[in-house]
């Protein structure tokens, strides 16, 4: 039986920037978007880690304005479709003015897995401006595959034209997803996309386990370059995928040549499953508050382990990097120190 074709989006210049701290800088986004273009991948995602306008004290200043970095890419993407994305409450609408008269084809509108209608507005726009509009829910794992459909099938009724379940925790295993994924397929007709995080070792099982399930699209980053453990390995699942006769129109040589320039020129080295990315994918807390979470750890004396698990079980969320300093304090006051 034939294998349905599938999409393949790299994040690898927007996801990755949270690996180091946004400094990615113009002539490492046009070799590497050059490389990927030229090895036939669909979609490549630039950016701040966190999306448009989040460049702040915050979360992280870029290296370069957004402008530049869209510039910078559409201009190595002969071929492939540029795309963004964006948070509501970091970017506004004319930022996504900016960044589609930049060329860019392709905008995900993300927001946490229960808050989907915050993205109504932003989906229309987008619509407006005729790129391709898409809804992301983070942190999907906080949700019930139930919960999941319903958020996604209202981001479909605000105009998104493909919907995407970040796992942004690394916490899903195969089971999890193909829940998730399922119960998606039955509530929206638009194409289903997958991100996943390897905090525990299962990116491409659980990538595999979306597309059984019905997913069309799917997110890898190459040598999986992202926050804390990093995403799915792109080269790895393009070579994967090969193996179960599904198409991405992809040439895995020439990706293979544009995965090892992007270790070269990018990296300080490839994401790794260190104790600390482990314990974050058990907790269920977002993969970019490793370096954070770090600092933090090492300010109050407190184990990096020990506020994993105190905010896993205060669920924090991604965008709320304020909160870590404070539970760290509070953990110390406790007298869970090293």
């Amino acid at each position: 039986m034939t294998k349905p074709a599938l999409i393949l989006h790299d994040p690898t210049l927007r996801d990755g920037q949270h690996a180091v701290r946004h400094q990615l800088d113009a002539q490492q986004i046009r070799a590497y978007a050059a490389a990927a273009d030229a090895a036939g991948v669909p979609v490549v995602e630039v950016g701040h880690g966190n999306g448009l306008g989040a460049s702040s004290h915050q979360v992280g200043h870029s290296r370069i304005s957004d402008d530049e970095m869209l510039a910078t890419a559409r201009e190595a993407l002969p071929h492939s479709q540029l795309a963004a994305m964006m948070l509501p409450g970091w970017a506004t609408s004319d930022d996504l003015r900016g960044a589609i008269r930049h060329g860019v084809d392709v905008v995900r509108v993300a927001a946490h897995c229960t808050e989907a209608t915050v993205t109504e507005r932003h989906l229309g726009t987008i619509r407006e401006l005729e790129a391709d509009a898409q809804g992301v829910l983070l942190m999907s794992h906080m949700a019930s595959p139930d919960q999941l459909a319903d958020q996604c099938a209202l981001m479909v009724s605000y105009g998104a034209q493909g919907v995407c379940i970040f796992d942004s925790a690394g916490h899903y295993l195969p089971h999890d997803v193909s829940a998730r994924i399922t119960a998606i397929t039955k509530a929206v007709d638009v194409p289903i996309a997958f991100h996943g995080h390897n905090n525990l070792g299962m990116a491409i099982a659980n990538s595999i386990a979306a597309v059984d399930a019905g997913a069309r699209v799917l997110d890898a980053c190459a040598r999986g370059f992202g926050a804390g453990a990093g995403n799915t390995q792109l080269e790895v699942l393009v070579a994967v995928l090969e193996r179960y006769g599904h198409h991405t129109g992809i040439d895995l040589r020439l990706l293979a040549e544009a995965t090892d320039l992007a270790e070269q020129i990018l990296m300080p080295a490839p994401p790794t499953i260190d104790s600390v990315s482990l314990v974050s994918g058990l907790a269920g807390v977002f993969s970019g508050f490793k370096k954070p979470v770090l600092a933090a750890a090492e300010q109050t004396g407190v184990r990096a382990w020990d506020l994993f698990i105190e905010l896993g079980r205060r669920r924090v969320i991604a965008g709320q990097e304020d909160v870590i300093p404070d539970t760290a304090r509070d953990l110390a006051k406790q007298g869970a120190h090293r």
